[in-house]
């Protein structure tokens, strides 16, 4: 495996600046945001993909620094019904075109959220359907069977038309695929060049086991965030993991993003990246870092040193 470098985690930065940092640390691959919730701090879309002369500077710049693109990343939510699920379809069909024009065979992004019936205006995300109340059940078929698999099934074909080979789905929450078996189920019923974006930050703070999800995952990670949570004890103890305070109020959240090592000691993520080897993934692992307790630029060089020590 090797490192890369997510570039969002530097949103306030030129892309020049950007790689200057990451490669005076020996890292020479990056993760380009084109879009989706990200506002796509260090390229214009568009102007990619008309302009000659904006894609000869692209292709200069990163030549420059010796840095390689190894994924576009466009998540979003295309499952939403208002004007933004609309813009974040055109965004993903757009960040496929630009792939292809560049060489880039890996598109990661997230799965999407529907809403729970037709009429509804609002995604809606379904955690639990226990007995009661029975409509919850038929909102959560109502989301696979009518929207995210007919809308995947159209997907993936246009996908593999621009030269696409793998789509690594973000194990988000708030996603309809936030999980191994969400993951499965939309792979199985679709088709295989659709894997997990394992991101073990997720997989913390709703309560499951990064290293058992990539067991279960064998031959369906796509792609890996480096990235690190901690669980704050004291408000999780009082008021579980169920969190919906400010990311930035980090004193009073039960769980914080956190520079990698800040949440779980080097030990484990050699214990990490030892099994998703072991488990047949061998490609990139990007840097992602949304500490806010520290500035941008230290969470970053922390992550950089510490998943150089553990990165098989």
């Amino acid at each position: 495996m090797k490192l890369s470098y997510y570039t969002d985690s530097l949103a306030h930065l030129s892309l020049e600046e950007v790689l200057q940092r990451i490669t005076q640390q020996g890292v020479y691959h990056i993760e380009l945001a084109t879009g989706g919730w990200s506002p796509a701090p260090h390229l214009n879309l568009t102007e990619l993909l008309t302009s000659e002369t904006a894609f000869l500077k692209l292709q200069n710049l990163l030549a420059t620094y010796q840095v390689e693109i190894v994924a576009l990343n466009c998540s979003g939510n295309p499952l939403d019904p208002r004007d933004i699920g609309k813009q974040h379809r055109e965004i993903t069909i757009n960040t496929f075109k630009l792939a292809e024009i560049l060489g880039v065979k890996k598109i990661v992004m997230m799965s999407g959220l529907p809403p729970a019936t037709p009429g509804d205006t609002m995604p809606n995300w379904i955690t639990t359907t226990m007995s009661w109340p029975p409509e919850l059940k038929e909102a959560l078929t109502y989301q696979w069977e009518e929207i995210a698999i007919p809308y995947w099934r159209e997907l993936v074909p246009i996908a593999k038309q621009h030269g696409i080979e793998k789509i690594a789905l973000e194990n988000h929450g708030t996603q309809l695929v936030y999980n191994p078996e969400t993951l499965l189920k939309l792979r199985h019923a679709v088709d295989p060049i659709i894997g997990m974006n394992l991101d073990p930050s997720h997989m913390f703070w709703m309560g499951g086991d990064p290293i058992q999800s990539a067991r279960k995952l064998t031959g369906a990670i796509h792609h890996m965030h480096g990235k690190d949570l901690r669980i704050e004890e004291g408000p999780a103890a009082l008021n579980t993991i169920l969190e919906t305070k400010d990311i930035y109020d980090t004193k009073n959240r039960a769980w914080n993003y956190v520079a990698v090592g800040h949440g779980h000691d080097l030990q484990w993520w050699k214990s990490f990246f030892s099994v998703v080897q072991m488990c047949g993934y061998d490609d990139f692992v990007s840097l992602e870092m949304e500490d806010f307790t520290m500035s941008p630029e230290d969470g970053v060089d922390i992550s950089i040193k510490a998943l150089q020590q553990v990165v098989v």
